[in-house]
């Protein structure tokens, strides 16, 4: 007679279904918590508010403005406090204080990005609210400012894209010619190590600086031929003024995209006997070129609404110059400057236009920028 033995089977744990119970929050507990973070401050923030007794708003009928009595600002601060304070308690409560001191670091990079977000936030849509009308007007884009009544910002357009263009065609081969220069001949020497203190010294020179060095040189060379010192104030000057800061700006990103070509590109041309200065303009500028393209780009957006350095060098006007080495010649940053300082809301306007133009201008060139590097970078595969 035979007998038969089973083995029992092995005890299946129960599925846990709380994730609280199993020792970790799930995203949605997590955005439950900043929630109520975020209700918690409005009570707060709406309880002061009632007990000061002060308008929620006040609406100004002169101007058109619309002003809220209530602490933005205060208000995000509280909210980020007691998220921080919130999701850290309760995580070390339910996943351990290892876990609860990420989150805490994890929660306090999040709020400190939003924080910093919101006034860039707030600059970009008062700027939109109060320049697009202006933007969007023909007179903005067909007339200078002398006419009262239909001002326009033609002759600062014109003139930015003359001094803009101007310092991009005298500093962009300087800067490139620089950091062929440091990087594939200069390799520690003397010159090199003077043009790498120079060019670190003109990076934090202030910008109303150079316009004063500017205004100085050509003052100096006025005197010399007996001219007008009165008329020194031209489009040229105001480009050499930019000059100077753009110069530093295009060396440093063009040298460090022209070292991150590898040595073995350039070895392989050696090998083949091709010279140095053919292996730099076959080899090395091709294959850093996006990112030549993009430092350029970020130079002209750097520069292109420097305001102080323009006022000494190139001066202000309301009328149209089309010669930038004869006469004061205006652009956007100075009409800007120039129109806030006039009372009326044509002017006004204006101002707001102008700061929105230029933002936009600021972006494209950043876009353009980014897509230069995307299609011609060599690490993509295309």
């Amino acid at each position: 007679m035979s007998t038969t033995t089973t083995t029992p089977a092995a005890p299946t744990k129960a599925r846990v279904k709380n994730a609280l119970t199993a020792g970790h929050l799930t995203g949605a507990q997590v955005t439950m918590i900043a929630v109520g973070a975020v209700v918690i401050s409005t009570v707060i923030f709406g309880l002061l508010w009632l007990m000061s007794g002060d308008p929620f708003f006040i609406f100004t009928e002169q101007t058109g403005k619309l002003t809220l009595n209530f602490n933005w600002g205060g208000w995000l601060a509280l909210a980020g406090l007691l998220y921080l304070l919130g999701v850290y308690f309760i995580s070390r409560q339910v996943e351990g204080q290892r876990q609860a001191t990420n989150r805490f670091v994890s929660g306090l990079l999040t709020v400190a990005f939003i924080i910093a977000m919101v006034p860039l936030i707030s600059l970009i849509f008062t700027l939109v609210v109060n320049g697009l009308p202006g933007l969007i007007d023909t007179n903005f884009w067909t007339r200078d400012a002398a006419v009262p009544g239909q001002r326009g910002a033609l002759n600062s357009i014109i003139g930015t894209l003359w001094i803009t263009g101007l310092t991009t065609l005298m500093s962009v081969p300087i800067g490139i010619f620089t950091a062929i220069y440091l990087v594939e001949y200069g390799r520690g020497n003397w010159l090199s190590k003077l043009l790498n203190f120079f060019v670190d010294v003109m990076t934090g020179v202030p910008s109303i600086v150079a316009g004063l060095f500017a205004f100085a040189l050509f003052m100096l060379f006025t005197q010399l031929a007996g001219g007008d010192i009165t008329t020194i104030k031209s489009g040229f000057v105001g480009s050499i003024a930019l000059m100077v800061l753009m110069i530093p700006t295009v060396v440093r990103s063009a040298e460090e995209m022209i070292r991150l070509v590898p040595m073995d590109l350039r070895e392989a041309s050696y090998a083949l006997g091709v010279t140095k200065w053919r292996t730099i303009v076959k080899v090395v500028l091709p294959t850093c070129l996006g990112g030549l393209v993009t430092g350029v780009l970020l130079a002209i957006a750097r520069v292109i609404g420097e305001t102080a350095p323009l006022m000494v060098a190139a001066g202000m006007t309301i009328n149209m110059n089309l010669n930038p080495f004869q006469g004061a010649m205006s652009t956007l940053p100075t009409l800007v400057y120039q129109q806030w300082k006039f009372t009326g809301d044509e002017a006004e306007m204006l101002s707001w236009a102008g700061a929105l133009a230029l933002l936009l201008i600021v972006v494209v060139l950043n876009i353009i920028g980014r897509i230069i590097s995307y299609y011609f970078s060599p690490k993509k595969d295309r």
